[in-house]
């Protein structure tokens, strides 16, 4: 007969597991990828190296999932400034802010989601949200072209190139460069121009 976890087992290889990724998120966070270790996890989480390797696999695994679940976070923040007040190209822009501001408010981490080299596990779960932002962009793009507020264009392929755009802007300073104090601003009026929005319709 097969060996059924109870409720109490379970619950708490779950609460381990939780323990794990809050570890690794902390450490990724502080040090980026090349110091989320399995050794290094399992010493922020007060347990042995060998628990670790009882819920993953491997460094891959383990990154792989604390990749989904970090980048899960920042994309349901972009959905909200998506589904936020105001009309279209306020909504943009506030998609737009909180991709740069919440980036440039952990630039460790942003770095080791956006750019950082990582194993080719992980650069695959990096390419799934980095197409879930481009969908958050290109829902917004497609309703605001058929408004006619932005003029006729393949929402998917400009919101591709403007994840890719900000992505590349944004390594400099989450790798230490020192960001301008108008960064955000300077982005945010990019995305507007490439989009096709003309001065006088932010007035």
């Amino acid at each position: 007969m097969a060996y059924r976890r109870t409720p109490r087992v379970q619950a708490r290889l779950d609460s381990q597991r939780e323990l794990l990724l809050s570890a690794a998120a902390a450490l990724l966070a502080e040090q980026g990828y090349a110091g989320c270790t399995m050794a290094a996890v399992a010493a922020r989480a007060g347990i042995a190296t060998g628990t670790v390797y009882r819920h993953f696999a491997s460094k891959s695994d383990l990154t792989v999932e604390l990749f989904r679940t970090v980048c899960q976070g920042e994309l349901a923040a972009m959905a909200q400034a998506a589904e936020g007040p105001g009309d279209l190209l306020d909504r943009i822009v506030a998609t737009t802010e909180t991709f740069v501001t919440r980036a440039l408010k952990a630039p460790r981490l942003s770095y080791a989601l956006l750019a950082e080299p990582v194993d080719a596990a992980v650069e695959a779960e990096r390419l799934v949200f980095r197409r879930a932002f481009r969908d958050v962009f290109a829902a917004q793009i497609a309703e605001a072209v058929e408004s006619g507020v932005l003029p006729p264009q393949d929402p998917r392929l400009s919101a591709a190139a403007l994840v890719g755009a900000g992505a590349e802007a944004l390594t400099g300073p989450l790798s230490g460069e020192t960001a301008g104090p108008d960064t955000v601003a300077e982005l945010v009026g990019f995305v507007l121009r490439a989009l096709g929005v003309r001065p006088h319709g932010r007035e």
